[in-house]
């Protein structure tokens, strides 16, 4: 190996025990509803796995390609889609198996896990592009991983590297958990008030409070509606989404007013563009048609209909969008009134009646329940802060995640290290800004 400004060039396959891949062949009349995991590539993200939609094999077919069976620190590499999007097995997944993934087990004495899994991420799609073979589907094969260059600190360097970054990554994870856990309440809290009408209600006083009786279950009044078709609490109506919110059906402008270098307006075509909660920036209008504002629900209107992201900023909507406006200022009911309505699409396509699109008039006049005001006041006392807390976390881990993006390639060729105050980057300001991954975490509670 050589050395070169404190960094080393090296073969993967120098610092590595060993290189293989995961089972290759048809597996589909091998998958079991409980088993040994199997992760594909679509289980494989950047930085971490992903078991949605995991599949199970037995143990006799894991014996049988036992070849195949991962350890803990290995790391995972996608050969098809994706190639050179990596992640390093968990201490609890050690003895799963894989199916036509590059394997990298790492010499732990030349290099460290993380510190390849960050590499492979960043400063490898290059490389892997170069090396693609398969002129129809991008293809990364074993010789081509094996002959790898890659340019290696020293250990102790990489160690220090890899802490950093995964702190940013812990702190992005923690995030997500929250986030999901809020959003999990908001959908009970309007599960309960407006699908079961067990919201919390005064009988004595007559009015809805926090610590009164789950209305419907305690005999609260309910009355037959004609155009729902179920009963509703007295009081209540019936009503459209248009009377609800102001709505937004996206128009794509001209394709020759397309642009990546920030030139107009930010332009979402429609929900390849979502992220978590918010969609990620990939091209400019200079031509805007249809716009959303900030805060505005992003609902995708075409296949799959229902998604939502929620805007940052005014921005340009292609025709796989509309945006949405809570007329009463708020975006709590509305979300998750466009859940609910998410369910029911969901349920239609797995019943056969797909929906790979939506138009204006069925948008505008999906039928819903109308609550009375001051039911719906109670609701957004409780779940605002909830949404509220979700943006923080969201923003919280875009400047995270950027700040991860931006150091990566540079700690990886060794143009910045953790000690190195290039740039302008200190240690001290390097923790201030990675001191909100120390925060404590609030906890949220919602009890029947």
């Amino acid at each position: 190996m050589n050395k070169k400004n404190c960094h080393y060039s090296c073969t993967l396959n120098e610092v590595c025990h060993e290189i293989t891949v995961g089972f290759v062949g048809s597996m589909t009349q091998e998958y079991i509803s409980e088993g040994i995991p199997l992760l594909r590539s679509l289980n494989i993200k950047p930085y971490k796995l992903d078991l949605t939609n995991i599949k199970y094999i037995s143990k006799e077919f894991h014996q049988k390609i036992r070849k195949s069976a991962l350890k803990k620190g290995d790391v995972v590499v996608v050969r098809t889609g994706q190639p050179g999007t990596s992640c390093v097995i968990p201490d609890e997944f050690d003895g799963l198996n894989c199916s036509d993934l590059v394997v990298a087990r790492p010499n732990p004495e030349k290099i460290d896990s993380y510190y390849l899994a960050f590499y492979l991420n960043s400063m490898a799609k290059q490389y892997i592009g170069n090396q693609l073979v398969g002129a129809i589907q991008q293809h990364f094969n074993i010789r081509s991983a094996k002959e790898m260059i890659i340019h290696l600190p020293s250990l102790n360097e990489q160690l220090k590297i890899s802490k950093v970054l995964n702190d940013l990554n812990t702190k992005i994870e923690v995030n997500n958990k929250i986030n999901a856990e809020l959003e999990a309440m908001a959908k009970l809290i309007y599960d309960y008030w407006f699908v079961q009408f067990d919201f919390p209600f005064d009988f004595a006083q007559g009015k809805p409070d926090p610590k009164g009786k789950p209305y419907k279950s305690s005999g609260g009044k309910m009355v037959y509606n004609k155009e729902l078709r179920r009963e509703i609490p007295e009081g209540w109506e019936n009503g459209v989404l248009s009377d609800i919110a102001d709505i937004t059906m996206g128009q794509s402008p001209s394709g020759s007013s397309y642009n990546e270098e920030g030139e107009g307006t930010v332009f979402y075509q429609g929900s390849t563009d979502f992220g978590s909660r918010f969609p990620t920036v990939r091209k400019y209008t200079t031509e805007p048609s249809r716009m959303a504002e900030e805060n505005d629900i992003l609902l995708s209107v075409r296949a799959p209909v229902g998604t939502l992201n929620q805007a940052m900023e005014s921005c340009c909507i292609g025709r796989g969008l509309a945006a949405l406006r809570e007329k009463e200022g708020s975006i709590s009911f509305l979300w998750s009134q466009m859940e609910y309505f998410k369910q029911i699409f969901e349920r239609r396509n797995a019943s056969g009646t797909t929906f790979g699109s939506i138009t204006k008039d069925d948008l505008f006049n999906l039928k819903l329940c109308i609550p009375k005001k001051e039911v719906l006041e109670e609701f957004k006392k409780i779940v605002d802060p909830f949404h509220d807390k979700i943006v923080v976390n969201s923003k919280q881990n875009q400047k995270l995640s950027g700040l991860r993006d931006w150091l990566l390639p540079m700690l990886m060729n060794g143009q910045v290290t953790v000690a190195n105050e290039e740039l302008g980057i200190t240690n001290a300001e390097l923790g201030n800004d990675l001191g909100m991954i120390a925060e404590e975490t609030q906890e949220y509670k919602y009890t029947k």
